[in-house]
């Protein structure tokens, strides 16, 4: 029987391999018809795609389909970040007048008194074209955050696992998810910061100016280009917890509505299916979201409204009460959407390139050598 060059290494005979094919795929079907012991637990494995053969109690990968991407490869964090891109900038550009209407009356409660009021009072005064004022700043900076965030998430979650072992980020798999999305919304919030500073202050300043081209040298100007930033570590505040819970709850109700609602293995359901459980446990992960992060939002918006304020100014100014519930009732119904359409989209986004979707299973534990 001949090995291949690296046989000590890779265990696969070479003449599982043909020769004359560029995928090198495996050729099972000689094997298992002329011999009743199989070299593999399962015949009806797959023979041309990533497949596990076990031979004398070794895990052997076989060679990738060409053109797929491989899990937790450069390309695989690549697509991650391109879905974080898309899901993230335009699904906050959509909900801009949202967004609009609940920064004036987190900052000016007296006039914008109520949802349906503020749209009132926005469209009196502004017209409709008011209503997505900021949405540039919003695209690029959201767009930026959800690069790092849900491309760093699949990073980190992979290289705590790591780090964990099999066993443990299996046991420990919730505070894998938490320290994975943590560790990226640090990153992301260093990309969101300054476009969320102009962002702001030309939404709840309507004479600031008319959006992005103008707003961020005259805020510069203002307030020096540390100004930008100024609002960092609020937003780190509202971000940090909002993110750990969007993620560590997602993919715990995504869990426990394969293991209990739906009767079908993940792996058996339809694509539309899987995208259906991806958009409800976004939903309702992001007003789980919406509640924790609440009080931080309110003041990235007082500070970044005001020049020179400070935390004590916006707790003087709206009170205990005004932090927790100021607004409250609009962010859920748009952070509950917003994060159901972004995981809907993100996820979608993974099945066209041809991975799985988020959730439903364990996180990537690290892979144990094989022990001879």
């Amino acid at each position: 029987m001949a090995f291949s060059e690296n046989s000590h290494q890779s265990l696969i005979p070479s003449f599982l391999y043909s020769s004359s094919s560029s995928s090198k795929t495996l050729v099972l079907e000689n094997m298992t018809k002329n011999s009743n012991r199989s070299l593999f637990s399962s015949p009806s494995s797959p023979t041309n795609g990533p497949s596990l053969a076990k031979s004398g109690g070794f895990a052997i990968q076989a060679p990738s389909e060409p053109g797929k991407i491989q899990m937790y490869s450069p390309q695989y964090y690549a697509a991650c970040t391109a879905g974080g891109i898309l899901c993230c900038g335009l699904t906050h550009m959509a909900v801009t007048p949202l967004d609009l209407v609940k920064c004036n009356m987190q900052i000016d409660p007296a006039k914008y008194k109520g949802i349906s009021s503020g749209f009132g009072v926005l469209l009196k005064e502004q017209g409709v074209r008011g209503f997505f004022r900021g949405w540039v700043p919003t695209l690029l900076g959201y767009s930026a955050q959800g690069a790092c965030k849900y491309g760093f998430y699949e990073f980190f979650k992979k290289y705590y696992s790591d780090i964990a072992g099999p066993e443990y980020a299996t046991k420990y798999k919730t505070l894998i998810y938490l320290a994975g999305s943590a560790s990226a919304e640090v990153i992301a919030d260093i990309a969101l910061c300054p476009m969320e500073a102009v962002k702001v202050r030309v939404q709840t300043q309507p004479g600031f100016a008319r959006g992005l081209s103008d707003g961020l040298p005259k805020f510069v100007r203002s307030e020096g280009a540390l100004g930008l930033y100024k609002g960092l570590v609020p937003l780190w505040g509202r971000q940090i917890p909002y993110t750990m819970m969007k993620f560590a709850s997602f993919e715990t109700i995504v869990e426990m509505l394969y293991k209990h609602a739906i009767p079908t293995p993940k792996d058996q359901c339809s694509k539309s299916l899987q995208l259906g459980v991806s958009f409800s446990g976004g939903y309702v992960a992001g007003v789980f979201c919406a509640i924790v992060s609440h009080p931080a939002d309110n003041l990235v918006s007082f500070l970044n409204n005001a020049k020179g304020a400070t935390v004590g100014d916006a707790v003087k100014k709206l009170g205990i009460m005004g932090l927790l519930t100021r607004g409250l009732p609009l962010r859920i119904v748009m952070i509950g959407t917003l994060t159901g359409a972004q995981w809907g989209i993100y996820d979608a986004f993974k099945v066209f390139v041809g991975l799985p979707t988020t959730g439903g299973a364990a996180p990537p534990a690290a892979i144990e050598p094989a022990k001879v």
